[in-house]
């Protein structure tokens, strides 16, 4: 085989490694895509039930006192 043949070789081989990673990457991305759209739901979630009891809470009455034990 000659220099030339075996180089060729190599740089075959290393563009098969580098778009067998491309193709990892890329699933790895679109899984963190469907994670960050989870997370981003339930961040919405949480911010209207919190802003739900923030809007139905209201601070004890003055005429509450604390136990004896205070």
């Amino acid at each position: 085989m000659s220099e030339m043949e075996s180089r060729l070789i190599d740089l075959e081989c290393r563009v098969a490694y580098h778009e067998l990673a491309a193709e990892e990457m890329s699933s790895v991305i679109v899984e963190q895509g469907r994670a960050i759209d989870l997370l981003s739901l339930q961040v919405r979630r949480l911010t209207e039930r919190l802003r739900d009891m923030e809007a139905t809470w209201s601070p004890p009455s003055q005429d509450e006192r604390p136990p004896p034990h205070y």
